[in-house]
């Protein structure tokens, strides 16, 4: 399979010019289907003979192991989680946190990794935040903020500028001053090589409904497997211990501690899906053609008028714009889809793989008043 045909597959993709992958990227037909099928044999044909806990139990099981082997995981070190700020919050509230302990975080994170440590700053933890520019964090920077810190929170890519951190150098920096390093992924899977071995992150949390293309609900939080035991979920059910009927419980070994109960399996069939399908077109040649793809969208861009790299570190390209909802709304009347940013304020266009070239030159063209 081949962008184009994972194009052709996508009905959301065959009226408008969609730019917004960055936020919610639309589903291929077998993705949909992969979850409707699920649910309907799911309800109609479960029954005495064919459990639908087991059935369920089996769709997890199936989910964990394709999103573990896409990340560079085991499956004993993923969690099933509804999405980023889902895992986010998840280990926020699995610490012990005492008054006068510090979290530390960049200016550039998305509100699923500020509003989990506002809610901390009312309970007297304290709060830093790493001042950035240009989408750039300063390492030296982040270590004297980092120093003392019990936690340090920050993205891969950044949702602001498109721009890529150097993960595996902040992770380093938090571990050397003793803080747990937490990853906001979200922007990665499906659109960049993602190995969370190589990042050496205490905990990586994400979601398949932007770039993986996959549906709302189906997100994943990766746990290293010593950084799982020192963090104690405040939700507990029949999914995150090891025998439900035991009293006292023990925690089950791993990222499992994280799920919780019933929660419905579809999204995650369909995220099992669609990490089948991003494979079989493969995570280097769709990083290659979006980086092209949002190559020509900025090079047709005035420099001064571009918050990311002139040279692209991924799909999301940021740009100054007079009036960031009123040339989102005159867009959209043209059938271009992107969104306003509130800070910078912005617009932003996110380029996949399944875009076209065509499809860059008529946003170029939409926004040359923007600058004429």
């Amino acid at each position: 399979m081949n962008p184009i045909e994972l194009r052709a597959d996508t009905p959301a993709l065959h009226e408008d010019v969609y730019l917004n992958f960055g936020a919610h990227g639309p589903s291929p037909q077998y993705v949909v289907e992969a979850a409707d099928e699920f649910v309907q044999s799911h309800e109609y044909e479960a029954n005495a003979r064919n459990d639908p806990y087991d059935v369920a139990f089996d769709a997890y099981d199936r989910a964990r192991k394709r999103v573990a082997d896409f990340v560079g995981a085991d499956a004993a070190d993923i969690a099933l989680t509804e999405s980023t700020t889902a895992g986010i919050n998840a280990v926020a509230n699995a610490i012990d946190w005492q008054s006068g302990d510090t979290v530390v975080r960049t200016d550039l994170e998305h509100p699923a990794g500020t509003l989990p440590w506002q809610r901390l700053e009312r309970e007297g933890v304290e709060v830093r935040v790493v001042e950035t520019e240009g989408g750039r964090v300063d390492l030296d920077d982040f270590a004297a903020a980092v120093d003392d810190a019990r936690l340090a929170c920050f993205s891969a890519v950044t949702w602001t500028h498109g721009t890529r951190l150097p993960v595996a150098d902040l992770v380093d920096i938090a571990h050397e001053a003793g803080a747990f390093a937490l990853v906001d992924a979200v922007q990665v899977p499906g659109q960049l090589p993602m190995d969370v071995g190589e990042w050496g992150a205490d905990a990586v949390a994400a979601a398949g409904h932007k770039w993986l293309l996959g549906l709302w609900g189906g997100g994943f939080l990766y746990v290293d497997r010593d950084a799982a035991e020192s963090l104690l979920p405040t939700t507990v059910g029949y999914r995150s211990v090891e025998t439900p009927t035991a009293d006292p419980y023990k925690f089950a070994p791993g990222a499992r501690r994280f799920e919780v109960g019933s929660s419905n399996p579809a999204p995650h069939v369909a995220l099992a899906e669609a990490v089948t399908v991003i494979d079989e077109v493969g995570i280097d040649r769709i990083a290659e053609r979006i980086q092209e793809l949002a190559g020509r969208l900025t090079d047709g861009i005035p420099a001064e008028r571009l918050y990311s790299p002139m040279d692209p570190e991924s799909g999301l390209v940021t740009i100054d714009v007079d009036d960031p909802e009123a040339t989102v709304d005159r867009l959209a009347s043209r059938g271009i889809v992107v969104r306003a940013l509130p800070a910078p304020n912005a617009i932003r266009a996110s380029v996949h793989a399944v875009n076209t070239r065509a499809e860059v030159d008529e946003l170029l063209d939409a926004l040359e008043p923007e600058w004429t």
